[in-house]
């Protein structure tokens, strides 16, 4: 548990199938931090629960409360995976001068071999809401296929149904998470957030701001723009259902 933590600077790509083809592809960065590592010793660029021009904030993730890696050690428990002893890994997009919009983050949970455990994908919609698909058992693995079945709405443009295709991809100085959403006539979604690593300094993170220095705001902004071309489109409409009764669909 002596990891440093990292950022990584790379791409966000989503690609649209269905009735018509959509898709984008912008210049992001975002944090790789091991919370174990960071529970034993701080590290002196990262802004964590303080003010900056970059910085995480615990509770913006799970119930909100102040110790997310708590929170998610409970979360693990709850669900029987009782061999995740080694690092824990958050990929998530940082507070940027304190606003925070995160679609996804991902958490990668490592057995003391290094072998994957769990890996908790958390999602946020622009309602405010989050959920939690948490993928696990004996065929997790870097490179493999997961699956969850769709119980959330992140997308007016998208009903609540269907099926998330999961891949990790995990290297020394690269990551990639992909998400493809197939529904029941084939895959209707495409997208990946991933890019190349680098120990978080504060010469890289004043890089990374100083490179996208309202990438939140540009984050919700694309969203709402993206979602009116989709409508330019006539793209179907699917008003919001109700929030799942269960926080992590397993």
């Amino acid at each position: 548990m002596n990891a440093r933590p990292l950022i990584g600077f790379g791409h966000v790509w989503h690609r649209r199938l269905r009735p018509v083809e959509h898709a984008f592809r912008y210049p992001s960065y975002f944090l790789m931090l091991p919370m174990r590592s960071l529970r034993l010793q701080s590290h002196a660029a990262l802004r964590r629960n303080q003010r900056g021009w970059i910085s995480f904030h615990d509770r913006d993730h799970g119930e909100g409360a102040a110790d997310a890696l708590a929170w998610f050690e409970q979360l693990l428990a709850d669900e029987g995976i009782a061999d995740a002893d080694g690092e824990v890994w958050l990929h998530t997009f940082p507070r940027v001068l304190g606003y925070v919009f995160k679609p996804v983050s991902f958490w990668y949970a490592h057995r003391a071999d290094g072998t994957l455990a769990a890996v908790l994908a958390e999602v946020n919609n622009t309602f405010g809401e989050r959920h939690a698909y948490l993928l696990a058992g004996p065929e997790l693995a870097w490179g493999s296929e997961q699956s969850a079945t769709k119980q959330f709405h992140v997308s007016p443009f998208c009903e609540v149904r269907g099926e998330y295709r999961f891949r990790f991809e995990r290297t020394e100085d690269l990551t990639l998470a992909r998400v493809d959403l197939h529904d029941d006539q084939g895959p209707l979604l495409q997208t990946s957030v991933g890019g190349v690593l680098e120990t978080l300094s504060r010469r890289s993170a004043r890089r990374a701001f100083f490179g996208t220095p309202f990438m939140t705001l540009g984050v919700v902004a694309r969203i709402h723009w993206h979602a009116l071309r989709l409508w330019a489109k006539r793209v179907p409409f699917h008003g919001k259902p109700p929030e799942p009764k269960r926080f992590v669909t397993r």
